[in-house]
């Protein structure tokens, strides 16, 4: 049984006087212990809600969620906040996309850190303390005795995410949800980031999924990728298989901006053209088909079906792309 199996996710937002707006349609996915799941897409395309949804922190009010959300066989969609409450920190963890705001600036790191281990192990903060020193050097925070007393603001960006990583590692659970890590950070933090979470989901077998737009990422640390669109997902394939040969027009697109070394000299990248807004409703037909340079004149009279090829891959698209591409070194 896999850890974690999500099924017929949606979320759709409902406003006073507005349209419903679906960020969530229908998304299915499963991960397994020690196995790192990427969900990768532009921004708007339904992956942070997704995570939200799963940790139980959308409001009560407004959303309405609806699908299935199963954590070792526990129905999370159907759990009290209280009982989330005991899940989240414990079995679930979570590092935020923008650490600044995710920590509380009036707390030192210290007591942030000791306030989960004191929350769902029963320590004392006097007990809590020596484990809190070990997990910031374990996240490479240097000093970390010092650092306990320290404010978010007195940290650097990186530190400040390792702040949150070792938060979010406390009570080693068995799934990591990681937002964006790596964003407004420079490439050389982003590296060490990356590193360190690989290796840590090396070590302790934890289940992370990775939600990202950045495809480097992806590359050098995926399992398997979930590529969404519009709130569904369009391609679900293996890591090498995904980068050797992506038959959604969407993955394809993705890939095909990415500057390369291999290319010639002077070549040019080439965008999606429009962005994200540019879309028709699943129920009309396929979501991309307005900014899809395969588009035929079904994608925009029937929604296609999610099918499976030979190797195992899953395809949601009416004209998939057929030529190969080279392998982008993962």
């Amino acid at each position: 049984m896999a850890l974690l199996e999500v099924r017929d996710l949606s979320v759709v937002f409902q406003r006073k006087g507005e349209d419903p707006f679906t960020a969530v349609d229908g998304v299915s996915f499963d991960v397994e212990p020690g196995q790192t799941v990427g969900l990768v897409g532009e921004s708007g395309c339904g992956k942070s809600v997704t995570s939200l949804a799963i940790m139980g922190l959308l409001p009560r009010r407004g959303p309405k969620i609806s699908g299935s959300v199963r954590f070792e066989g526990t129905e999370l969609l159907s759990l009290s906040d209280r009982q989330m409450r005991d899940r989240r920190g414990r079995d679930l963890g979570m590092v935020f996309q923008d650490p600044l705001s995710s920590l509380n600036p009036v707390i030192p790191i210290g007591l942030q850190v000791t306030e989960v281990l004191e929350r769902h192990r029963g320590m004392s903060r006097k007990a809590a303390q020596p484990h809190a020193v070990d997990l910031l050097d374990k996240v490479g925070i240097p000093d970390p005795s010092r650092r306990l007393s320290e404010y978010p603001h007195q940290l650097s960006g990186g530190m400040r995410q390792r702040a949150l990583i070792a938060m979010a590692l406390a009570c080693k659970p068995r799934l990591l949800i990681a937002d964006e890590p790596t964003t407004a950070l420079d490439v050389t933090i982003q590296a060490q980031i990356l590193a360190l979470l690989a290796e840590l989901v090396k070590d302790t077998e934890t289940a992370l999924v990775m939600i990202t737009h950045d495809l480097g990422v992806v590359a050098g640390l995926c399992d398997e990728v979930n590529v969404l669109y519009g709130g569904r997902v369009v391609e679900r394939a293996q890591r090498h298989e995904l980068f050797k040969r992506p038959r959604h027009p969407y993955t394809h697109g993705l890939l095909a901006s990415i500057p390369r070394l291999d290319a010639p000299r002077g070549e040019r990248l080439v965008p999606i053209k429009g962005s994200v807004a540019d879309n028709i409703p699943w129920t009309d037909g396929c979501a991309f088909a307005p900014r899809c340079p395969n588009a035929l004149d079904v994608c925009v009279q029937q929604t296609p079906a999610m099918e499976t090829d030979a190797d195992g891959r899953l395809l949601r698209c009416h004209n998939p792309v057929a030529q190969e591409r080279k392998e982008v070194p993962a």
